[in-house]
């Protein structure tokens, strides 16, 4: 591209393709959440995030889960939470990336 007058942005087909790929991202977030949230009802908070954690280290470590999921999961659950609960998901966040 030599000018911006040359620029011609993706097609409508790739557009689309793109578009497609974000919303199946969210709603497989979206589906994690809704049956994190069921699996532990009734639990208190220390087991259900002894839990996570335990599942998560092992996804990491066998590769099915990404440093991109851990964020998409912070991002969705920090809302939810209170400043102390919201830094210590962080520190565990960064504990599962570094592995």
């Amino acid at each position: 591209m030599k000018s911006f007058k040359d620029y011609q942005g993706a097609s409508e087909e790739e557009k689309l393709k793109e578009m497609a790929a974000s919303a199946e991202k969210e709603s497989a977030a979206e589906e994690l959440t809704r049956k994190i949230a069921a699996a532990y009802s009734g639990k208190s908070s220390g087991d259900m995030m002894m839990s996570i954690l335990r599942q998560a280290e092992e996804s990491k470590r066998c590769g099915t889960l990404t440093n991109e999921e851990i964020d998409e999961f912070y991002q969705t659950f920090s809302p939810m939470l209170d400043g102390v609960q919201k830094r210590r998901l962080k520190q565990i966040v960064e504990r599962l990336k570094s592995i």
